[in-house]
C-alpha cells in the first residue's frame, strides 16, 4: 500500500496533468487573430463599442482582434454563430441585450445561457426616446396627448424587432395606452436616419445616435429609458417620472462559447476591466453615450439573470407572443 505522502505526490501529478493543457491555454492564448462578432451593422452603437475595445484589446495581447459583423434576425444570426463555434477562446461575441429578449419573442437555436459564458460587460447606456422635429410635443405627456388624437396615424422605428429599441418603445406604448405603427429596421443606425429624414414620428435609440441630430435641430430628445436621468444627459427626464416603475436600457459585453478554456476566459476579462477604466477608452466610450462598466464574469452572469427578468417583464407588458 502506498503511503500518504505517495498518494499525495501522485494526486498532485495527476491534478497538474489535468490542468496542464488549460493553464497552457491561458498563458499562451492569443497566437493568432481573434473574430469578435457583433450582431448589428456597422457605425451603430454596439459596432462602436467592440470596434473601441477591441482595438485595445489587439494592442495589450499582441493580436488582431477583428470585429465581424453578422447581421440579422434582430441579432439572433450572430448569436446563433457563436454558439456553434469552435470553444477555443479565438471567436468571442460582443453581444447586446437582445440575446436575453430573442428567445421570448421568436424561435432561436441558441440558449442565452446554457450556449455561452459571459466574460465582461464594456458600458450600459439608456434608450433615448426621440421624435422628429415636425411632432410638437416637448415632454412625454405631450407626447402622449399628441399621438392618443391620431390613432394609427403615426409611427415608430426600431433597429430591428426584438431589439432592446423595439422592446422598448412597445413596452412603453403599453403604458401609456397608445397605438402606433412599428417599422424595424437592419439596425439602429438606419432606424436614426430615417427619424432624421422625417419617415417616422418617433424612436427609442441610443444616445450616441440621437445626441448629434438634437444638436443640430433634427430631432428633440424627450426621455431616457432609465429608472432615473443619464448623469450624460442630464436635462433629459426619465420615461419613469411620467411612468412609474419603467426601466430599460441597454447593454453590451463580451461573451464566448460556454466551453472556452477558464484561463482565457478570466484573462480576457481581467484585460476587458483594465481596458474600459483607461482615461482615454473611457472618455470614448462616454462620447457615444456609454457609462463604461468592465465587471467580472461572475457578475457578468448575476447581471443577466437579473436582466432576463426585466425583458420578460417587457415582452409580457407589451402583449408581445412568441412566435
Amino acid at each position: 500500500m502506498k503511503s500518504w505522502g505517495a498518494m499525495w505526490v501522485t494526486t498532485i501529478c495527476a491534478l497538474a496533468a489535468a490542468l496542464g493543457p488549460s493553464l497552457a491555454a491561458g498563458q499562451t492564448w492569443p497566437q493568432r487573430p481573434v473574430r469578435v462578432i457583433t450582431p448589428f451593422v456597422a457605425g451603430g452603437n454596439t459596432d462602436s463599442q467592440a470596434r473601441i475595445v477591441s482595438e485595445r484589446l489587439s494592442a495589450v495581447l499582441g493580436q488582431p482582434f477583428v470585429v465581424e459583423n453578422r447581421v440579422g434576425a434582430g441579432g439572433a444570426i450572430a448569436a446563433e454563430f457563436v454558439a456553434k463555434a469552435p470553444a477555443d477562446g479565438y471567436t468571442l461575441f460582443f453581444a447586446a441585450s437582445p440575446l436575453l429578449s430573442l428567445p421570448l419573442i421568436q424561435k432561436v437555436n441558441y440558449d442565452p445561457f446554457r450556449d455561452f459564458t459571459p466574460i465582461s460587460i464594456v458600458g450600459i447606456a439608456p434608450f433615448v426616446m426621440g421624435v422628429h422635429i415636425s411632432v410638437p410635443a416637448k415632454t412625454v405627456k405631450e407626447f402622449v396627448d399628441y399621438v392618443k388624437t391620431r390613432p394609427g396615424q403615426m409611427n415608430y422605428s426600431s433597429g430591428g424587432t426584438g431589439t432592446g429599441s423595439h422592446l422598448s418603445a412597445a413596452l412603453f406604448l403599453a403604458r401609456a395606452g397608445l397605438r402606433m405603427q412599428h417599422i424595424p429596421y437592419k439596425g439602429g443606425a438606419q432606424s436614426i436616419a430615417d427619424l432624421v429624414g422625417g419617415q417616422v414620428h418617433m424612436s427609442f435609440g441610443n444616445a450616441s445616435e440621437l445626441i448629434q441630430h438634437s444638436k443640430s435641430g433634427k430631432v428633440r430628445m424627450l426621455a431616457v429609458s432609465t429608472d432615473k436621468r443619464s448623469a450624460q444627459l442630464p436635462d433629459v427626464p426619465a420615461v419613469a417620472e411620467t411612468y412609474a416603475g419603467f426601466r430599460t436600457y441597454s447593454w453590451n459585453g463580451y461573451l464566448v462559447p460556454a466551453a472556452a478554456p477558464k484561463p482565457i476566459i478570466e484573462r480576457i476579462g481581467q484585460e476587458v476591466m483594465k481596458i474600459v477604466r483607461e482615461p482615454a477608452t473611457a472618455e470614448r466610450l462616454n462620447n457615444i453615450g456609454v457609462e463604461p462598466l468592465g465587471n467580472t464574469p461572475a457578475e457578468f452572469a448575476e447581471f443577466m439573470r437579473q436582466d432576463a427578468a426585466v425583458w420578460r417583464d417587457a415582452v409580457n407588458a407589451a402583449g408581445i407572443k412568441l412566435d
